[in-house]
């Protein structure tokens, strides 16, 4: 009899074709989150200079696409003679940003059925992402949700900094129930105005109400203070595609529940459950205009992030 400790829902499988140079299994043999991070970053900076925006990726993120109205002496014109496309250098105030990096360290993050855990997953993207916002010399802080607790490292620009975040991030270990509503109460008294708060998570939550989701919800409340909010929700495959089989014994991560059953019997219910709560999290974040990226495990991570920067340089507002 299997021991599984399995959560939920149906996904699109991966791609086929050409296996990534971020494809998990690989990823996962890079030892050191630090230089782990260093190649999706390497990544993203391809993926991003192949993408058909690129013009609004991270080569221009001090630039803007030119609008009616814009100032015509501020075209830059080698970025026209480059791209063939107007845009409009920014000013330094108008480039940098306070970012915070919310990463969900609960127990649930530690389940993983592949060569990394939706954990490992989320503290690499977390971890790359702060090299690139120090890169563009953008301030960036951590919010560590760990053992029901919050750790806050403020935002700062230096590359020392970020080493201590990716530092952090290291030694992160899935413990504890989650604790969204904490990072959101925290984020509200200390980010401030225009901040850019990335959370990841699978955003499991225990709530009296299925669907509910209170945490998210309190974090979504950000928007009404202006500040910005993208989703990068982390699941595993097995949690998305229920292959299971054989009898199983499954285990609560985050509580003491524990359910033997025959998966065939649960797996079209599980998975009706896990598109109602997928559906159910983009709709919470469309309402509040707030970005959502689903993140799976058995996915090259660069592939999530450079979609999540594209979307947002087509709507010029540059990196992340």
């Amino acid at each position: 009899m299997a021991d599984e400790s399995a959560a939920v829902g149906p996904g699109a499988p991966s791609s086929g074709g050409a296996r990534s140079a971020l494809d998990p299994e690989l990823l996962a043999r890079i030892a050191g989150l630090h230089l782990r991070a260093r190649a999706v970053v390497e990544g993203l900076l391809s993926g991003l200079h192949k993408s058909p925006h690129q013009g609004q990726s991270v080569e221009f993120a001090e630039h803007k696409e030119y609008t009616p109205g814009d100032e015509i002496r501020h075209i830059d014109w080698k970025a026209y003679g480059k791209f063939d496309r107007y845009y409009i250098k920014r000013f330094e105030h108008e480039t940098n940003l306070r970012a915070y990096l919310v990463v969900d360290a609960s127990a649930s993050m530690g389940y993983g059925s592949g060569p990394m855990s939706k954990l490992e997953v989320a503290t690499t993207a977390a971890a790359a992402l702060a090299l690139l916002l120090v890169r563009q010399q953008d301030q960036v802080g951590l919010c560590l949700l760990q053992g029901g607790r919050v750790e806050l490292l403020p935002p700062h620009s230096s590359p020392a900094h970020a080493k201590a975040i990716v530092e952090r991030l290291s030694a992160a270990r899935p413990d504890g129930p989650t604790n969204l509503g904490a990072a959101a109460r925290l984020l509200a008294e200390k980010a401030g105005r225009r901040a850019l708060v990335l959370l990841f998570s699978d955003l499991f939550e225990s709530s009296p109400e299925p669907g509910e989701q209170p945490g998210l919800r309190e974090l979504l409340q950000l928007r009404a203070l202006s500040i910005q909010l993208s989703v990068f929700q982390i699941l595993d495959a097995h949690e998305l595609d229920f292959p299971f089989e054989d009898p199983t014994l499954f285990l609560g991560m985050e509580d003491d529940r524990r359910l033997e059953a025959n998966p065939l019997e649960l797996r079209d219910g599980y998975l009706a459950e896990m598109s109602t709560f997928l559906a159910h999290t983009r709709t919470l974040c469309r309402e509040r205009d707030c970005d959502h990226e689903l993140l799976r495990t058995d996915e090259p991570l660069d592939r999530g992030l450079v979609r999540f920067l594209a979307r947002r340089g087509r709507r010029g507002a540059g990196l992340p």
